[in-house]
């Protein structure tokens, strides 16, 4: 009886990353709309903003692919990062490397780099949507929005093995909420580059 206890108490015991999702879902639905509201598929002018966005994201995000400690934690780790697709998509648009106005950038060391790492990895898995809202604008996986492509071995897998990875690390208390601080963080900074580029636009 006490084992079948302890097997619906662990059952019903959240994961780091379902903890993590639902302690940042305002903030993820707010960058969502955010994004959503700058049309970025209504033309290419629109689409290279946001395209801008995300290599300002994914720049700051490409220390943290590869750096040596992360990667020990996370094998294949630097083989997940987007940056180089990002900055090919720019070239296939004959876009310019833009600037990060946001003043901020992703830590270089301590557990909240994971954080920002859920939230990077996230929105490859989201991105199935936005490679075909792409297509409308004559843009794909191998012309202008390869960023947005999913895994050869397919989206779900590839995610499936981070987020086993990532609840497989053994955190003490104060490295659990440093992770969750993370995620907070890098909604915020991408909330940032949206907010700068309305201004900018304006």
């Amino acid at each position: 009886m006490t084992t079948d206890i302890k097997a619906r108490v662990t059952e019903q015991t959240p994961t780091r990353l379902e903890r993590i999702k639902a302690n940042t879902r305002e903030d993820h639905q707010q960058i969502d709309d955010l994004v959503m509201a700058m049309k970025p598929f209504d033309s290419r002018e629109n689409y290279g903003r946001f395209l801008a966005l995300q290599y300002c994201f994914h720049a700051v995000m490409k220390p943290l692919y590869h750096a040596d400690d992360l990667n020990a934690l996370i094998p294949g780790l630097s083989e997940r990062s987007r940056f180089d697709s990002v900055c090919a998509d720019l070239g296939d648009l004959g876009l310019a490397t833009p600037r990060d106005h946001s003043g901020t950038s992703a830590p270089l060391t301590g557990p909240g780099r994971l954080g920002w790492l859920y939230v990077c990895e996230g929105s490859n898995l989201g991105a199935a949507f936005l490679l075909k809202a792409a297509a409308r604008l004559d843009l794909n996986d191998g012309f202008g929005a390869r960023h947005l492509a999913g895994h050869d071995e397919g989206r779900g897998k590839h995610w499936r093995q981070f987020v086993e990875q990532l609840n497989g690390l053994v955190l003490n208390a104060d490295e659990e909420i440093a992770v969750q601080q993370g995620a907070h963080d890098a909604f915020g900074f991408f909330h940032n580059l949206v907010i700068t580029d309305r201004k900018v636009a304006a």
